[in-house]
């Protein structure tokens, strides 16, 4: 009993140990320090591993003893993911966010397959859970969030995101309109597949995004004049998104540019970063760091 008693003080001492938490949290939510580099460049090499693995399984070219040597790499890489997904959920003062999160059930989901695999015998059963797998790809996109080029991008399309929203608006009522255009020109030809408006729409969208699959094509002058200008108009239209994400893609770089380290007031550190990248300080000297930060 006493023996118990002990093993409940511990666990209980773990669960509350906030310098330990710090220290997780430090490693598994920073890139920006020695050891959280060092985690991310093995938790990026594990998932490339483990989608490579998965590829070259379903191609089935190696003998059964090389696919009990990926099978035991599998469960060595989940038993890894497994550790850091608990990892991310102990650190935090609200968890509950981190695994409602997109990627929290994306980590959640990678790891279950092979979990439900020993429970699951079925032939039938083991061909959706291998499929199931392959979302484990959905992890690279975490990449970005090591990455200060992914960084710069991922904030520019996040404050691009209001001005790309409208301008899509606006050409979902540009291609409606000339959707509606062209039924009301082709429609009464015999035969014609502008019989419709949706599949005019249809049209207008393949016509404007300079697609052009070939399916649907105007045979009246007048049909045949209004699709050259949609054309021309989704040449220019193209082009608009793009040239708001490079506006604010600047704008992030002149601000990371900006920004200067109290210690050794060197500059280029990004905005979310915490530590300085050339000494490994922190960029605000005056402020403490909290292991309970709701971002993650």
């Amino acid at each position: 009993m006493n023996y118990f008693s002990k093993l409940y003080t511990r666990w209980q001492h773990f669960l509350h140990n906030e310098t330990l938490k710090q220290k997780v949290y430090s490693i598994v939510f920073e890139s920006d320090t020695p050891k959280g580099r060092l985690f991310n460049i093995i938790l990026i090499s594990s998932i490339i591993v483990s989608v490579l693995m998965v590829i070259l399984e379903s191609m089935h070219l190696f003998s059964p003893t090389a696919y009990w040597i990926l099978r035991l790499l599998e469960y060595l890489l989940t038993l890894f993911f497994t550790i850091e997904y608990l990892a991310r959920i102990y650190c935090l003062k609200n968890p509950r966010k981190y695994i409602f999160s997109f990627f929290g059930l994306v980590d959640l989901l990678a790891t279950l397959p092979v979990y439900l695999s020993f429970f699951l015998k079925g032939a039938h059963y083991l061909l959706v859970i291998r499929a199931f797998r392959l979302i484990r790809i959905f992890r690279i996109f975490k990449l970005f969030s090591f990455i200060s080029e992914g960084n710069l991008l991922l904030r520019s399309l996040r404050i691009s995101a209001p001005k790309i929203s409208v301008f899509f608006f606006f050409v979902l009522i540009l291609v409606t309109s000339m959707g509606t255009v062209m039924y009301m020109i082709e429609g009464d030809v015999p035969g014609s597949e502008f019989n419709n408006i949706p599949n005019s729409i249809y049209w207008a969208i393949v016509t404007m995004t300079t697609v052009g699959y070939g399916d649907i094509t105007p045979v009246t002058p007048v049909g045949r004049f209004l699709s050259a200008i949609i054309m021309l108009t989704g040449y220019t239209i193209i082009a608009v998104p793009t040239g708001i994400v490079s506006a604010a893609m600047v704008s992030q770089q002149k601000k990371q540019a900006e920004r200067q380290c109290p210690h050794c007031h060197q500059t280029g550190h990004d905005a979310e970063t915490v530590y300085c990248k050339y000494r490994g300080k922190e960029l605000e000297s005056d402020s403490k760091r909290k292991i309970h930060n709701e971002e993650f």
